[in-house]
């Protein structure tokens, strides 16, 4: 089981959810201001720590040794998250997952694979991980997913190119992906990119 937070929607009685998957050695603490940033009153929020412990936050999955077991594990105790908000009231099209990072690549990793259609997909400043693994095991409703993903020309730890390849990847396999590229390092680039997010849910969920 996940650690989890939820924080209510300033609306009362709303369903829409968003998942929020934090980078490496961060933790849920480190993404309570985005509902404030975001400010979208009908949405609530799932903060979610990740299973392992790594120097005072969580990881997703090991960066520096084999990643897949990782990944693999993690994964399913995603799929094992949303099915639990589904069964909370969350209906899986009312339901977005936000990643950074190592939640980037899980955001991805997950979403088109699982097997309902989710109202968004966002990924900050991650990668794909074995892209070509990922094409072969798409969900059926993997193609009707609307998903975000933005990075920094100026990344240190994950430079842009490769990721930029990948993007295009999924794009030529049909996959509906929006690439946005901002000018910052491995960060999130305020009100800009904040704004693109904002403007990208608010669509994602009215559709």
């Amino acid at each position: 089981m996940l650690t989890t937070e939820l924080i209510p929607a300033v609306e009362p009685n709303s369903r829409r959810l968003l998942v929020v998957l934090h980078g490496l050695g961060d933790s849920m603490n480190g993404w309570r201001w985005l509902p404030d940033e975001l400010r979208l009153p009908w949405l609530n929020y799932l903060l979610v720590n990740a299973p392992d412990d790594y120097y005072g936050g969580y990881s997703w999955y090991d960066l520096y040794g084999d990643s897949g077991p990782g990944i693999r594990r993690s994964r399913e105790l995603l799929f094992q998250l949303l099915e639990a908000q589904r069964a909370a009231g969350f209906a899986s099209e009312q339901t977005a997952v936000l990643g950074f990072s190592q939640g980037c690549l899980m955001t991805f990793d997950v979403g088109f694979r699982y097997p309902h259609r989710l109202a968004a997909l966002v990924g900050i400043s991650g990668y794909i991980w074995e892209p070509e693994e990922l094409l072969r095991e798409l969900s059926p409703e993997a193609r009707r997913q609307h998903a975000l993903f933005t990075h920094g020309t100026r990344d240190p730890l994950i430079p842009i190119a490769p990721v930029r390849e990948q993007a295009q990847q999924l794009r030529a396999a049909g996959i509906d992906l929006t690439w946005r590229e901002f000018d910052k390092v491995h960060t999130v680039a305020g009100e800009p990119e904040l704004a693109v997010i904002r403007d990208f849910l608010t669509k994602a969920f009215t559709r």
